[in-house]
């Protein structure tokens, strides 16, 4: 705190570049060039006040360029009510929604090659809520997909910064920089209050992101940016990092324990980085049922029915957080609700 105070002594502070202060772009790029594989740039990063304004930019943007249909992964963010909102709240007349279905492989890209949308958001590191990793062959066809059709990924790095079981997986950004958006934030790593983010935009691009970022709003706190420039500056920010993988890899271990002695039957996937796990109930399980009853309990539980994108039908399965959740309630509940889950 002490080095960004000596920084804001000297800074103008007026309302500035509206791609973001200088400090904070040049120290982020930086790291996400070292911890993400980006192919960063501060003149090509944004900052921005969390995840929804970075995908409100860049969606403003590619509605400029003429796309109007927009793809969501199945299951995602939620149903079509959602992922209309979604393109309705940057103002995108005659935006349309289309959902494309994710296996244990990702995102399928042929089913998006024929939806014939022209941008697609994507959570590759690990999808919400499902957990996969897209897999390479994969990750090539998706930007195979956009040169082909000359289409854009907008791509939700959430929380790729939290992988247990081997090295964080690279931002597909890192491959196909000028056609990726990389949308960022510290809400997961720091705390949602900490209201700040980053949209590594494609370089063609990325002033058309900043003047809807200066028409947005007038920019990001200048003080916070320092304040987290000089975290990332010193080394803490990654000591934090550290420090919380542990936190969550004992909290995960904790969740896998407690099926495993109270409900062995139950399959768990989904786990290699985040802080949440899918529960695979037996075929033909009631999910509503089972949330419903849970909560009887006290036991809040979410079914992954809420989010597909037409509520369908699928397999039986519960989206288990443990990041807020400590090891003895994480205990305590799996065996309150055991037998509801076998």
């Amino acid at each position: 705190m002490r080095e960004a105070c000596r920084e804001v002594a000297t800074a103008d502070l007026d309302y500035g570049d509206p791609r973001g202060g200088a400090a904070l772009r040049e120290v982020a790029a930086g790291y996400l060039r070292r911890v993400r594989a980006a192919a960063a740039d501060q003149e090509n990063l944004i900052v921005c006040t969390g995840f929804a304004q970075g995908l409100n930019l860049a969606l403003q943007v590619l509605h400029q360029l003429g796309v109007g249909r927009v793809a969501f992964e199945d299951p995602g963010y939620g149903d079509i009510a959602t992922s209309t909102s979604i393109l309705l709240a940057p103002g995108l007349p005659g935006a349309q929604p289309v959902h494309v279905p994710v296996d244990d492989l990702g995102i399928d890209v042929a089913a998006l090659a024929a939806s014939g949308a022209r941008a697609v958001v994507v959570t590759p590191a690990h999808q919400s809520p499902t957990g996969v990793v897209l897999a390479a062959a994969r990750r090539h066809a998706l930007v195979e997909w956009a040169v082909r059709n000359d289409a854009y990924i907008v791509e939700d790095d959430y929380d790729s910064e939290f992988r247990y079981d081997r090295e964080p997986v690279g931002v597909l950004q890192g491959i196909a920089p000028d056609r990726v958006f990389t949308l960022g934030t510290v809400s997961k790593s720091l705390a949602p209050a900490v209201r700040l983010g980053w949209v590594v935009a494609p370089p063609a691009l990325a002033g058309a992101v900043a003047e809807a970022k200066l028409l947005s709003d007038r920019g990001t706190s200048g003080l916070d940016q320092l304040a987290l420039a000089a975290l990332l500056r010193s080394g803490r920010y990654d000591r934090h990092l550290r420090r919380m993988r542990g936190v969550y890899a004992r909290r995960r271990s904790a969740l896998i324990g407690s099926l495993r002695r109270h409900a062995p039957g139950v399959r768990l996937t989904g786990l290699a980085a985040g802080f949440h796990a899918v529960a695979h109930l037996r075929q033909g399980a009631d999910e509503d049922a089972v949330v419903a009853a849970a909560l009887d309990r006290s036991v809040g539980l979410y079914g992954m029915r809420p989010y597909r994108a037409f509520g369908g039908d699928g397999p039986p399965q519960l989206v288990l957080g443990f990041g807020l959740t400590g090891e003895r309630a994480i205990e305590a509940g799996i065996a309150a609700v055991a037998d509801l889950l076998r």
